[in-house]
């Protein structure tokens, strides 16, 4: 199955899925990766080839990835493998 480039669309369609079913993952994000203690709320805004951007309780918050993104299968399997990076709780 052919994969998507990371288009505005793509980014949209990406943060949509993110913030509707996955909401708890992006807090995860905010306070791993963005080095936030205790976020009230965070949406993702764009995703880019090189950085997701959330908005956290109204700021902007850009996480790097570590590569860069080649299309839409890569994001997935990046936000996941980031996602289970992670210690848990």
């Amino acid at each position: 199955m052919p994969t998507d480039p990371l288009t505005p669309a793509v980014s949209a369609r990406i943060c949509t899925h993110m913030n509707d079913d996955h909401a708890e993952a992006v807090l995860d994000y905010a306070r791993h990766y963005g080095g936030i203690n205790a976020p009230e709320s965070a949406r993702m805004v764009a995703v880019t080839p090189n950085s997701m951007e959330l908005d956290v309780d109204g700021s902007k918050l850009q996480i790097p990835f570590d590569h860069t993104l080649t299309d839409s299968e890569d994001a997935h399997r990046t936000l996941v493998a980031m996602l289970r990076a992670m210690p848990k709780n």
